[in-house]
């Protein structure tokens, strides 16, 4: 979709919109087999890990289970990712996606195998070579994208940014509660929490700013954003979420997907286009509430219906100008 200003007999050209083509009864099928072998033994497995007595160790099948659950995840996610890609459109045509299968599962099992023989070292490359992955085997009228994102980026990213503060935390609030046992009980518990969510918004951030670093037909698509005004919407966001005990979710994540898409370019030399979304925030707020609870009153089985119908939601009011 198209919006076109005339000015002095001269048509200029405004938006061009995105659009999502994916239909529940289409995603359905892939989902409900990521749904029955994947979720449902995920979740009977979280049962059995959680009734194990604390002093017990847990079984090598456990670990052998969940490491098959893991792959698993990782394979049936190649579909869930491919069908989501294919359904996206821009100008009413839709992005192509060509990656090979094979070669996701070798990526994904090089990553597993280097992850843990670096002790989680490579974790960040390993993230790296995924993203990529679907990003320079997805294009558009030919013209593929290319993610330009770093390994080392984004391992410094999770070393500052996250794994620092939590370590820090951890010690500070083991301190407290060794010094104050007898008063540390829940409130600890939900302080660490708060605390937790509260030193990796900048993670949050910086990871996403990360990803969004994509060139194609000589333009570099990048976010135009500053760490502390960026970091503070993201923390009222969340702040406004816990204090209505989640109720107040998912109008949180419209506003932050209109304040990022808003401030997010795509630059070629002097040209720059601008990205945008125009809210229906009352209206959101409540459509994704509904689709979110037919999903919870269903356990999972609406999920497929739910993500068509909010996806063709927030993408045809997504704009490049």
């Amino acid at each position: 979709m198209k919006i076109e200003k005339i000015t002095n007999n001269k048509t200029i050209e405004m938006k061009d919109y995105f659009g999502f083509n994916l239909r529940g009864k289409d995603f359905f099928p892939i989902w409900i087999i990521f749904y029955l072998i994947f979720i449902v033994p995920y979740v009977i497995l979280a049962i059995k890990i959680q009734n194990i007595p604390p002093a017990e160790v847990p079984s090598l099948m456990i670990f052998i289970c969940l490491f098959l659950l893991i792959l698993v995840g990782f394979f049936i996610s190649f579909y869930l990712t491919r069908i989501v890609i294919e359904n996206i459109t821009y100008k009413n045509t839709p992005i192509t996606f060509n990656g090979n299968f094979s070669q996701y599962v070798w990526l994904v099992l090089k990553g597993i195998f280097l992850s843990i023989i670096t002790l989680f070292v490579y974790v960040a490359w390993f993230v790296r070579d995924i993203y990529r992955f679907f990003v320079n085997n997805s294009s558009y009228k030919n013209e593929p994208f290319v993610f330009q994102g770093k390994g080392r980026d984004l391992f410094l990213i999770i070393i500052v940014t996250a794994l620092i503060p939590i370590i820090v935390l951890t010690i500070v609030m083991a301190r407290i509660f060794i010094l104050t046992p007898g008063e540390a009980s829940t409130s600890y518990v939900i302080i660490n929490q708060i605390l937790t969510w509260i030193i990796c918004i900048p993670f949050i951030y910086s990871l996403y700013k990360w990803m969004i670093n994509i060139d194609f037909n000589n333009y570099k698509i990048i976010w135009e954003t500053e760490l502390v005004p960026s970091c503070k919407k993201i923390a009222l966001e969340i702040l406004l979420s816990i204090i209505t005990i989640g109720i107040y979710y998912p109008l949180a994540m419209i506003k932050l997907y209109a304040y990022f898409a808003e401030r997010t370019i795509a630059q070629s030399g002097d040209v720059k286009r601008r990205f945008g979304f125009e809210p229906d925030n009352i209206n959101d707020f409540l459509f994704i509430w509904s689709q979110m609870l037919l999903t919870i009153i269903t356990i999972g089985i609406y999920a497929p219906w739910a993500i068509s119908k909010i996806g063709t939601r927030i993408l045809k009011r997504t704009y490049i100008e």
